[in-house]
C-alpha cells in the first residue's frame, strides 16, 4: 500500500484495472443458466466430469424458464444456458449473439396441456372464458397459443396467465387455475387431477415442433473451444446413460437421485417423466433434422408464429447463423 501510494493516482489505476483484465481474461470460469426439465444434462452436473475434464469451475445457476436463461445471458452474467426453441428465437430474432451447439431433448411429449377435473374443460375448444397458465414465451406457451389456433380458439377469449412452474403447481392446488401447459416435474404433480388435451408430441406432429437446446456466448465459444468440445463429449457420454439404462431406473438409481436433486422432482416420477422425451445422439445432432438443418427451420416456423402474436417485431431471412455444429464435429473428431 505504501509504494503504490507514491506513484501517481493514474498509474494506480492503470495497473489495477490490467491486473483485472488480466485475471479475467485467465479465469477458468463459467456460469451456465439450468432449467428444471428431466433431461440428461443432470447427469453431467451430479459428475463433475466438466471440471474435472477442463479444470473450470462451473457455477450451476438453476432459473425457472428460457426467458429468464435468455434474460441472463443478455445481461453477460451468464455465458452458458438450456431452453426452448420458443425463447432461443425469440432471442435470435432481437440479434442476441447466441448460437445453439446441441440438441438436448426432442421434447415430444413431456410437455401437455392439462384441464383440472371439474374445470369444464374436456376439449381445447372449452378454454373459451377460462384462466389457463404457462411461463410465457417458452416452448409450452408457444404451443398453448399454436393449438389453439389450429383448433379455432381466439386467444383473446382465453384469460392466458404468465406463471413460473413453481406458481402454476400452487395454482393448481389452490384451484385458481382451470389449465396448464407445462413440463416435468409439476406435469407428473398435477396429472392425477386432470385431463391431458394435447402434449408438444401430437402438436409437433401438426408441423410445430418444438425441442431443448443448449446456447452459448458466441464470443465466449469460441474463446474457449477446449471447454466447449469437452463438454459435448460430456453430453453426449450422458445422453448414452440414460438410453441405455432408464428402462430399469428404480426411485433409487444414482441417476434418479441424481436428476431428483438438481430439478425438485419426486424420484418416483423420473423415470416416467424421463421416457416422454427422446436424446439425439451425437450422429443424429449433425443430420438435417437437428443442426444440420432442421433446428434453424423449426427457429424460422415459431419466429413467423411469434411476429403473429406480437412476441417479436421482425422475422430474420434465416436463423442458421444462431446454429452451429462446429464443437459436435470437433468432439467426434477426437
Amino acid at each position: 500500500m505504501k509504494l503504490t501510494s507514491k506513484l501517481p493516482k493514474w498509474l494506480v489505476i492503470a495497473s489495477l484495472t490490467l491486473s483485472g483484465t488480466v485475471f479475467a481474461q485467465g479465469s477458468k470460469e463459467v456460469t451456465f443458466a439450468h432449467q428444471d426439465m428431466l433431461v440428461p444434462l443432470r447427469l453431467v452436473m451430479e459428475s463433475g466430469e466438466v471440471e474435472k475434464a477442463t479444470g473450470y469451475k462451473i457455477n450451476w445457476r438453476m432459473f425457472s424458464g428460457g426467458g429468464d436463461v435468455i434474460r441472463g445471458m443478455a445481461s453477460g452474467d451468464v455465458q452458458m444456458g438450456e431452453t426452448g426453441s420458443s425463447p432461443l428465437t425469440a432471442a435470435a430474432s432481437q440479434g442476441q449473439d447466441i448460437k445453439l451447439f446441441w440438441i438436448s431433448a426432442d421434447i415430444g411429449n413431456a410437455e401437455a396441456l392439462v384441464a383440472r377435473n371439474g374445470s369444464g374443460v374436456n376439449s381445447v375448444k372449452d378454454l373459451k372464458g377460462k384462466r389457463v397458465a404457462t411461463p410465457f414465451v417458452s416452448t409450452a406457451h408457444y404451443q398453448l397459443m399454436v393449438d389453439m389456433k389450429l383448433e379455432g380458439v381466439d386467444p383473446r377469449t382465453v384469460n392466458v396467465m404468465n406463471m413460473r412452474p413453481p406458481e402454476i403447481a400452487a395454482a393448481w392446488e389452490r384451484g385458481d387455475i382451470d389449465a396448464t401447459f407445462i413440463w416435468d416435474p409439476v406435469l407428473s404433480k398435477i396429472k392425477g387431477n386432470g385431463k391431458v388435451l394435447a402434449t408438444s408430441g401430437s402438436i409437433g406432429k401438426k408441423g410445430f415442433p418444438t425441442f431443448e437446446g443448449i446456447v452459448v456466448n458466441s464470443k465466449w465459444a469460441a474463446e474457449n473451444e477446449g471447454f466447449m468440445v469437452a463438454f459435448v463429449k460430456a453430453l453426449n457420454r450422458a445422453n448414452d446413460e440414460v438410453r441405455r439404462t432408464s428402462g430399469g431406473w428404480t426411485p433409487e438409481s444414482p441417476q434418479v437421485k441424481a436428476m431428483a436433486k438438481w430439478t425438485k422432482a419426486n424420484p418416483k416420477e423420473v423415470k416416467d417423466a424421463v421416457s416422454l422425451y427422446t436424446f439425439p445422439t451425437m450422429e443424429e445432432q449433425l443430420s438435417a433434422t437437428w443442426l444440420g438443418g432442421g433446428a434453424a427451420k423449426a427457429m424460422t416456423d415459431t419466429a413467423s408464429f411469434l411476429k403473429e402474436q406480437g412476441r417479436i417485431q421482425d422475422v430474420k431471412p434465416s436463423y442458421a447463423a444462431f446454429v452451429t455444429d462446429v464443437y459436435v464435429k470437433k468432439a467426434l473428431a477426437k
